[in-house]
C-alpha cells in the first residue's frame, strides 16, 4: 500500500465521499452556470439584481445539493425512485386541478413564495423510475411484450398530463429521455423502429390529406406548419420571434459584436431573451466562437455522465447516468434547435443558462444522481 492509499484510508468516510467526486464536472457545471450569469448580466443591461444574482443563488443551491446527494449511497436513490415518480405525478394531477396560468399555459404551482413547475421534476423522477424497474426486472424479460407496457405506460401517462397543460417541449423531452433509458436498458430495437415508422406516417398523412374531404389537421394549423417552414411569408405576424431570433444569430458572425454590444437583444427584438432565445444573445456578443465553445462545455458534460454509466457495474446507477446525460442533451439540442428555426418553438430553455429556478435545481438533483454513481462505483 502507498503512502498516499494510506493517508487517505485514514481520512473520516464522509471527506473521503468528497474526495472521490467527480470535480471535474463540478467545475465544467461551474463553468456553463458562469455563461448563464454573462449573458443574464447583458440582457439586464448591467444590471445584477434583476436575473443574474438571483440564478447566482439558485446555482449556489444547486450545487450543494448535488454535491450533497452523492455522498449518499445510490442505492439509497433506487429506493427513493418510487416515491419521487409517485410524488411528481400527484404534483401534476394538482397542476391540472390549481396550477397557476402564465402566458396561456398552466405548469405551476404556487406554494407560498415558490413557483414550481412539477414538469421539470418528472424528467428526473421518471429516469429513476425505469433504472429502478430495469434493475429490477430480468434481464431476460426485458424486451417481451408485457414488460415493455409497463414502461410505456410509465412515460405516457405523463407525457399526457404535461401535454395538457399544454407543454410541447417538455413532453417531448419526457418521451425522448424514457425511450433513451428503455434503449440503453436493453429493449429490442424493432419496437423503437415501429415507433419511428407510425410517426413518420402520422406526418406524411398531415401533409397529403391537406386540401381533401379528409384532411387531419383545419386550416388554421396547417398556417401554422407554412408559418414554421417559412417564417418569411408572415415576418410581422407568426414568424416574427423567429425571424428576429435567426437576425441575432447570424449576426453575430465570426467573433461576434462584442460583450452588451447585441443590438437584437439590448433594442428587446428579440424574444424572451433572459429565458428561450439566450443562446442567440450569446451567439450575438461572441459569434460562432462562443457558442461553439459553450456546445463544448455541454458535450464535455455528457462525455462524464457516459463515463461514469460505463464505469459503474451497477445496473441502476448505470441506467439513472444514462437517463441524466439523455435528459441533459435533450435540454440544450431542443432548445438550439428551436431557436435556429429547425423545429417549432415549443418553450425549451437551455440548461443552466436560461433563467429559472425549478429547471436549473432539477439538473443539478440529477447530476446529484450521477455523482452518487461515480462515488459509489466499485475501485
Amino acid at each position: 500500500m502507498s503512502y498516499l492509499e494510506y493517508s487517505v484510508k485514514r481520512v473520516p468516510a464522509g471527506f473521503r465521499k468528497l474526495l472521490h467526486m467527480n470535480w471535474a464536472l463540478a467545475v465544467v457545471l461551474t463553468a456553463i452556470a458562469s455563461v448563464g450569469f454573462l449573458m443574464l448580466y447583458s440582457v439586464a443591461d448591467g444590471r445584477m439584481d434583476r436575473w443574474a444574482e438571483p440564478q447566482m443563488e439558485r446555482f449556489g443551491l444547486g450545487l450543494a445539493l448535488m454535491l450533497g446527494m452523492g455522498l449518499v449511497p445510490i442505492w439509497f436513490w433506487r429506493n427513493m425512485a418510487g416515491v419521487a415518480y409517485g410524488v411528481s405525478l400527484l404534483l401534476l394531477v394538482a397542476v391540472e386541478l390549481v396550477g397557476a396560468v402564465g402566458m396561456g399555459a398552466q405548469r405551476w404551482l404556487e406554494l407560498g413564495p415558490l413557483r414550481l413547475q412539477p414538469s421539470e421534476l418528472m424528467k428526473v423522477a421518471l429516469v429513476m423510475m425505469l433504472a429502478a424497474y430495469y434493475d429490477w426486472l430480468d434481464p431476460k424479460k426485458t424486451s417481451r411484450p408485457l414488460w415493455v407496457l409497463v414502461p410505456v405506460a410509465m412515460i405516457l401517462f405523463p407525457t399526457f398530463l404535461v401535454l395538457r397543460q399544454p407543454d410541447l417541449g417538455t413532453s417531448v423531452m419526457l418521451m425522448g429521455s424514457g425511450a433513451a433509458v428503455m434503449l440503453v436498458a436493453g429493449v429490442h430495437w424493432a419496437y423503437f423502429a415501429s415507433v419511428i415508422a407510425m410517426a413518420a406516417g402520422a406526418v406524411a398523412s398531415v401533409f397529403l390529406t391537406r386540401g381533401t374531404e379528409w384532411q387531419v389537421l383545419r386550416d388554421y394549423q396547417y398556417r401554422r406548419i407554412d408559418t414554421f417552414l417559412d417564417p418569411g411569408s408572415d415576418p410581422l405576424g407568426a414568424g416574427y420571434h423567429i425571424s428576429q431570433a435567426k437576425i441575432a444569430l447570424g449576426s453575430g458572425g465570426w467573433a461576434g459584436k462584442g460583450f452588451m454590444q447585441g443590438t437584437q437583444s439590448r433594442l428587446n427584438f428579440l424574444p424572451e431573451k433572459h429565458t428561450d432565445f439566450i443562446f442567440n444573445t450569446l451567439t450575438e456578443e461572441f459569434g460562432f466562437v462562443g457558442g461553439f465553445s459553450l456546445l463544448m462545455l455541454y458535450a464535455l458534460v455528457l462525455v462524464f455522465c457516459i463515463a461514469t454509466a460505463i464505469q459503474t457495474k451497477d445496473r441502476f446507477a448505470s441506467l439513472v447516468s444514462m437517463g441524466v446525460a439523455a435528459t441533459f442533451f435533450l435540454y440544450f439540442a431542443v432548445n438550439m434547435a428551436m431557436v435556429m428555426g429547425l423545429v417549432p418553438v415549443v418553450g425549451s430553455p437551455l440548461p443552466l443558462v436560461s433563467y429559472g429556478g425549478t429547471a436549473m435545481i432539477v439538473l443539478m438533483i440529477g447530476f446529484g444522481l450521477v455523482q452518487s454513481a461515480h462515488v459509489h462505483r466499485p475501485r
